[in-house]
């Protein structure tokens, strides 16, 4: 018997049900949407969603089998694998869940600092030796961004300031606290400490390196090859998402989902500048920048050897690695999935068009 292609996957019978987890962040989005919208269900998965306090949590998880997949920093991988500040991990990523989203914001009282001084350069300069600053983990995008952005400001960054581990939902809590001078983050949470006034955003990522990768899907090499069909399932499902948070009639349904506790569980308005492209940067600017967060636009989900080339990058430019002789062309190659990810965007690109088939079906004859 023949099936539509979600319905052949329903047929087969219930799946194991499959363990993702993620960070309470605006690109989180495709995750929380696939649930959402059946995507997941239409290919024939199971999945469970766990809300994890920090990346941390989510690397120990998947080191030790806890998750099966999940939201995941790009550079978490290859620390994974080289067995950077833990035991190494074989992990692979088929999927690029999104470009950007990230920004840099600072204190008030070091933003009105920084009026009465020549430059923010200058400031910060004066100041080095005693600012904090916040990043959600070592091995991160957050990590490479703010020494460009010191670098940028000429400053050295290992000189400028000191840079501390602190979970995404406690940035903006720590720095009204007085712990931190500025923090990188991803959104909601350089909006959260606009509205508090207790921040200004200082620079975005796609100003800092335009076209960075940000997110991937990981997982262990043992789950891709033992369940490979399900995991090619589970890159399409996400693809299809991602593609839905991309298009801008969607950004409202996915900012009032995004809202609820059990996924970001920030304000509305906090969730809206970084998704809606609409910035307040908390200095009487307001900035309109549809590239703030790229979710499937400009090739983004694609694991492709300019993605890595900038990771590989940022590991050097940081000394993150015992051995940089290890950050190669190979490296990248086991790492990022290419013949994973095209399997799957066939697929997913069959299941869009089942969709779209299905949709004008329920057209009435007079719209046609």
């Amino acid at each position: 018997m023949h099936y539509p292609l979600k319905d052949r996957f329903r047929a087969g019978g219930k799946s194991q049900p499959l363990k993702v987890g993620f960070v309470p962040l605006s690109d989180c989005a495709p995750l929380i949407m696939a649930k959402e919208l059946g995507l997941f269900k239409d290919h024939g998965l199971n999945v469970q969603l766990s809300r994890e306090v920090g990346w941390a949590t989510v690397r120990d998880k998947i080191f030790f089998g806890e998750l099966d997949a999940a939201h995941a920093l790009a550079p978490m991988l290859f620390a994974a694998v080289l067995g950077l500040k833990g035991p190494p991990t074989d992990c692979v990523t088929a999927l690029v869940l999104n470009l950007h989203g990230n920004a840099i914001t600072l204190s008030r009282s070091l933003w009105e600092a920084s009026l009465k001084a020549p430059t923010l350069g200058t400031l910060l300069t004066e100041q080095r030796g005693r600012l904090v600053f916040g990043i959600p983990f070592r091995h991160s995008s957050h990590h490479f961004l703010l020494r460009s952005w010191f670098k940028s400001l000429g400053l050295d960054a290992d000189n400028a300031a000191q840079f501390v581990v602190v979970p995404p939902p406690q940035m903006a809590l720590n720095l009204k606290a007085g712990h931190l001078d500025g923090y990188c983050v991803g959104e909601p949470w350089n909006s959260i400490a606009v509205l508090e006034r207790s921040g200004v955003i200082a620079a975005t990522s796609s100003e800092i390196a335009p076209r960075h990768p940000e997110k991937v899907l990981m997982v262990r090499r043992e789950f891709a090859s033992s369940r490979r069909d399900e995991h090619t399932r589970l890159v399409a499902a996400l693809l299809n998402a991602c593609r839905y948070c991309d298009a801008p009639e969607n950004r409202a349904h996915v900012i009032e989902t995004l809202s609820q506790k059990q996924y970001v569980g920030a304000p509305l308005e906090a969730l809206r500048p970084g998704l809606a492209g609409e910035l307040d940067r908390g200095d009487g600017h307001f900035d309109r920048n549809d590239d703030f967060t790229i979710f499937a636009r400009n090739n983004a989900n694609d694991p492709s050897p300019d993605k890595t080339a900038w990771i590989l990058e940022g590991l050097r430019s940081a000394n993150l690695s015992r051995d940089p002789r290890a950050l190669n062309r190979r490296l990248e190659q086991e790492i990022f999935s290419a013949q994973t990810f095209d399997e799957a965007l066939r697929l997913s690109n069959e299941t869009q068009h089942d969709d779209e088939k299905e949709s004008a079906h329920e057209i009435p004859p007079a719209f046609h």
